[in-house]
């Protein structure tokens, strides 16, 4: 896919040119939604729950300043260092700044989709630092040379044939094998001794208690954990709405986090970083970097109570159908294209229309948050702010003024009912890219309101 293109539109269309790969696709995330569904469902509360972490998550948003003050006391006081990082560039910054007291060149990072954001990786290859991905999925597409396309899923739009290809030529495993064991112990041995040699580890944050100041980071495969404990120095970098009040409230969280992201009861590991081991230095960086804007939009904020689980991805028909890389940001999917305008509304001023607005979204997201929604309504601000495309600010200025006018608009309508009856190939060709897929149905001879007046005397 062209990473140069910045358009939601013209890079799903890329993807689509592979159909047998984009059916898989689309299969697969269902799959993984049913699972979703079948562990929603054994659990009567379910509903409940939703409501328990969204409402946290509301306080949190009302109290933020406090709560992160309360953190940022109680984690000095278990030993660690807390840096504060306004933007993606501040954040970068501090963390070339760790590795390079430590002389450090190489060193191993889990899955931190705040480390995608600021796109991190690069910040540091560019001033001679190599980073190790040692989550499976991330050191695939790493490999690749290609971002994750899912925040759960990280490679999700390849095949093991493609990943045995890559092993092959990166890892030196026998040509045309495409085992998925065989290659994940390949991968476990590769990456063992990047966990051995690395003496700093970088960490995302799933929750961070503001109680007890400590963390917690969820992971499938424990590499969170071999990074953080082998190594001399752990960053951990999260979002300033990774806040939890209590250590309470971690119940409600972990009980929601894996059943919606992945359909399991719970992750294989949630870990708990609060004091650092004797001699090893803990540095947390909380990162604004656009999020207390985002807080301050009335119609917006309840994004923030996102927990990064990934399950209105898997439900999206338009992610499905599109891919993760169609959204030409690090997040994808409905979640990223009500957080990405917030970033930069001209470079991301398209995605809030790669939808349907059809709820779904909405429906399975564990935190509540009113996804579809803010879809619409980014539409209408984008539009506003002038950033949407001219064509499609011309026409929704035209429909304006046709749906204002009543006369007008019956007189529209007809003149199109005509038109279609007479020369359906006006609307049904290739200029049309709603045609591309599907045909007008015919003309109906009348419109509804005549219809209506018509036959309600009878």
């Amino acid at each position: 896919m062209d990473t140069s293109i910045k358009d939601h539109a013209a890079l799903a269309e890329q993807f689509n040119a592979n159909e047998p790969r984009v059916n898989w696709h689309d299969e697969t995330l269902w799959w993984v939604r049913q699972k979703r569904d079948k562990m929603a469902w054994s659990i009567p509360e379910w509903e409940e729950l939703r409501e328990a972490a969204s409402r946290i998550k509301h306080n949190v948003l009302g109290n933020l300043h406090d709560y992160l003050l309360e953190f940022e006391r109680n984690a000095q006081q278990n030993g660690a260092t807390v840096h504060w990082a306004a933007d993606a560039e501040e954040h970068n910054r501090i963390v070339l700044g760790l590795l390079q007291e430590q002389n450090v060149k190489r060193m191993v990072k889990s899955k931190s989709m705040l480390t995608e954001e600021c796109h991190l990786n690069h910040y540091l290859a560019d001033h001679g630092i190599e980073v190790i991905d040692t989550d499976l999925g991330e050191r695939i597409v790493q490999l690749a040379k290609e971002p994750p396309s899912h925040i759960v899923l990280p490679c999700i739009h390849k095949k093991k044939e493609e990943i045995g290809d890559l092993f092959h030529e990166h890892l030196g495993t026998p040509a045309g094998n495409a085992d998925p064991q065989f290659l994940t112990a390949a991968a476990r041995a590769h990456l063992r001794s990047e966990f051995i040699q690395s003496r700093v580890a970088i960490t995302g944050v799933n929750f961070a208690v503001a109680e007890t100041g400590e963390m917690v980071v969820c992971t499938n495969e424990g590499n969170a954990d071999m990074g953080a404990h082998l190594a001399d120095v752990h960053i951990a970098c999260m979002g300033i709405e990774k806040i939890i009040p209590q250590r309470r409230h971690l119940g409600v969280f972990l009980r929601l986090l894996a059943r919606s992201a992945t359909g399991q009861p719970i992750t294989t590991y949630s870990s708990h970083f609060r004091t650092p081991k004797p001699g090893q230095q803990l540095h947390i960086i909380l990162v604004d970097n656009g999020r207390s804007r985002q807080l301050g939009r009335e119609d917006f904020r309840n994004s923030l109570k996102c927990i990064r689980c990934g399950a209105c991805m898997n439900t999206c028909p338009v992610y499905r159908r599109s891919g993760g890389h169609s959204y030409h940001n690090a997040i994808a999917g409905p979640i990223g294209a009500i957080l990405a305008p917030n970033l930069d509304m001209k470079q991301y001023a398209d995605l809030p229309f790669a939808s349907t607005l059809c709820g779904s979204c909405s429906n399975v997201c564990p935190v509540k948050i009113d996804i579809h929604q803010q879809l619409y309504k980014w539409r209408q601000v984008v539009t506003q702010e002038g950033q949407a495309s001219g064509a499609k600010a011309a026409g929704m200025k035209m429909m304006t003024s046709v749906l204002s006018r009543p006369g007008l608009y019956k007189f529209a309508g007809k003149t199109a009912r005509w038109v279609l009856r007479l020369a359906p190939g006006v609307a049904n060709n290739r200029f049309n890219p709603w045609s591309k897929q599907r045909e007008l149905p015919a003309a109906p001879k009348t419109s509804f309101a005549d219809w209506y007046k018509e036959n309600r005397k009878q």
